[in-house]
């Protein structure tokens, strides 16, 4: 059974613990994503390794590629990738928006055209429901619509609506509440006013968790943070509230000020696939000439694979002569350093020496080395 304890702040940031049924989560938490039931470049195994607790899948591609009815055969998600930890499904609602030129939205749904082979589909509320009780995650989403940015204020409007409605209608249509954790997604853009609506919407229909969609769409990073400040006195306490997309390890850390519990996003992988590595020191630019020489690990205190065993010379080799293995060990690292800042944060919470450990790390981590 899912649920969420909070156990310390500093500020506004928090410290819980999140229990389902694939095991404990400790919050803040980073989710490595999985968009194809694979983080790209990591094993299972790697993934425990760098500390991971919990891992994303995206329902709009596991639905056309393999497929969810074959994923409920294998037994789920987590036996399909061999997986034991807990894990997240998105609920399409951002890879349907960005199909604007191939989707219809209607008052009932979403239809849509494969971006593989241009068949056509329909995402209803209640089908993406029954979707993710296919996949069996942990922690599933509500239908919603994430509008684009920038849009104007009638649209958001006429937006959130629509997400509002389909709320309602998942919800009701949720069967598997025993197991799976439905969460509720708040829109409204960048306007206060309507993001309280959403808020205060969903939390009448009673989520045991909130999403906060719709940011790191292109909106100015003190948009984003002015929001998600703006929501942390509006939304429940004792439920976790999760920021969905985001981002890099300083959006990270000036949102977790802000009192969000969870985050996941691409960034650390994708990066760290082309060479750009994060680091405490700052973003390393692994391909840079600086270190065709340089022998030392990419962070001499850190302990994961990557650094234990190899150099910043041989891994510029690698990613410079575009080798697998490069982009693995790359990966390791950067998803290793966003698990270690979360604990380090996690600690500073507990410790309610929060605002400090902000104040220490920002200048740094916004430096490229």
């Amino acid at each position: 059974m899912f649920s969420y304890t909070l156990q310390a702040r500093s500020g506004k940031a928090r410290a819980g613990i999140i229990e389902t049924d694939h095991g404990k989560i400790i919050t803040p938490v980073f989710m490595p994503v999985g968009t194809l039931g694979t983080v790209k470049a990591m094993s299972p195994h790697e993934l425990e390794e760098s500390h991971a607790q919990i891992i994303l899948g995206n329902t709009y591609h596991l639905y056309l590629r393999p497929g969810h009815e074959l994923i409920r055969e294998a037994g789920g998600l987590h036996k399909f990738i061999s997986w034991s930890k807990p894990m997240l499904t998105d609920s399409g609602g951002f890879q349907v928006m960005s199909l604007a030129a191939l989707r219809k939205i209607t008052r009932d749904g979403v239809q849509f055209q494969s971006h593989i082979d241009g068949s056509r589909h329909l995402f209803t509320p209640e089908s993406v429901i029954a979707i993710q009780e296919a996949l069996g995650a942990d922690i599933i989403m509500s239908f919603d619509e994430c509008p684009p940015y920038p849009a104007t204020r009638e649209y958001v409007e006429k937006s959130l609506k629509t997400t509002l409605r389909w709320a309602e209608q998942g919800k009701r249509a949720f069967t598997n509440d025993q197991h799976q954790a439905l969460f509720g997604i708040v829109q409204g853009g960048v306007y206060e006013d309507l993001r309280e609506k959403s808020a205060r919407a969903l939390m009448d229909i009673d989520f045991p968790g909130y999403s906060i969609g719709g940011l790191a769409v292109g909106e100015s990073k003190p948009d984003m943070l002015r929001v998600t400040s703006f929501l942390n006195d509006i939304l429940p306490m004792d439920k976790p509230r999760y920021l969905m997309g985001v981002g890099t390890p300083a959006d990270l850390l000036n949102n977790i000020a802000n009192g969000v519990d969870m985050f996941d996003c691409v960034m650390p992988t994708r990066n760290a696939r082309k060479g750009s590595i994060f680091t405490r020191y700052g973003k390393m630019i692994i391909k840079a000439a600086r270190y065709k020489d340089d022998f030392s690990p990419i962070d001499p205190l850190c302990n994961c694979y990557t650094c234990r065993h190899f150099s910043r010379a041989y891994i510029r080799h690698l990613i410079t002569m575009n080798e697998i293995l490069g982009m693995r060990l790359t990966t390791i690292h950067s998803l290793y350093f966003y698990q270690e800042l979360m604990q380090m944060a996690r600690q500073a919470i507990l410790e309610n020496r929060y605002e400090d450990f902000l104040a220490e790390m920002l200048p740094v981590l916004d430096l490229v080395i």
